[in-house]
């Protein structure tokens, strides 16, 4: 069976990285961007991370510029952009496509494992979130309007498992 761990996406730096490095983890993969309506649940996402990454759960970051342009910089823009404005210290990466045929590879998989509201697979705007259990199975979808500090129980559950 295919889990998450099988995927590989570029670092927001460039460089290649194995998302089996993450086995054994709680991940909370988001799509995101800076110049969104949502972009401020950084703090919270940051906020997450800190209160759960020394526990074994990561946030995963991935950029993306499909919903109204809201994420036109360079990977050097976003960086600068998330650590400058929110102190973001947990792994972001290169900017991807999740809808359409050219989306990554991984959000292919993650829009099948976890459909959406009447079994939709698109993703429909920037911050949608996708929680993987240890194993790398997707536990559940979150919409973009779920703010990160809801998500606590559910990752406490998860570590717990």
């Amino acid at each position: 069976m295919t889990t998450v761990f099988d995927f590989k996406a570029d670092t927001l730096s460039g460089a290649p990285a194995e998302l089996a490095q993450y086995k054994g983890k709680v991940l909370l993969i988001v799509n995101t961007a800076s110049k969104c309506g949502f972009t401020p649940q950084y703090h919270g996402l940051e906020a997450v991370y800190q209160q759960f990454k020394d526990q074994g759960a990561v946030v995963l970051g991935f950029p993306c510029n499909q919903f109204g342009a809201q994420e036109p910089g360079t990977a050097e823009d976003i960086g600068a952009f998330c650590e400058k404005n929110y102190g973001v210290s947990f792994p972001m990466f290169a900017k991807v496509d999740v809808n359409g045929s050219g989306a990554h590879p991984l959000y292919q998989h993650l829009k099948k494992q976890s459909p959406g509201l009447l079994g939709t697979e698109g993703i429909k705007w920037n911050f949608t979130k996708f929680l993987i259990r240890k194993d790398g199975t997707v536990y559940k979808r979150y919409a973009p309007t779920t703010k990160p500090e809801e998500l606590t129980d559910d990752i406490a559950r998860l570590l717990a498992e």
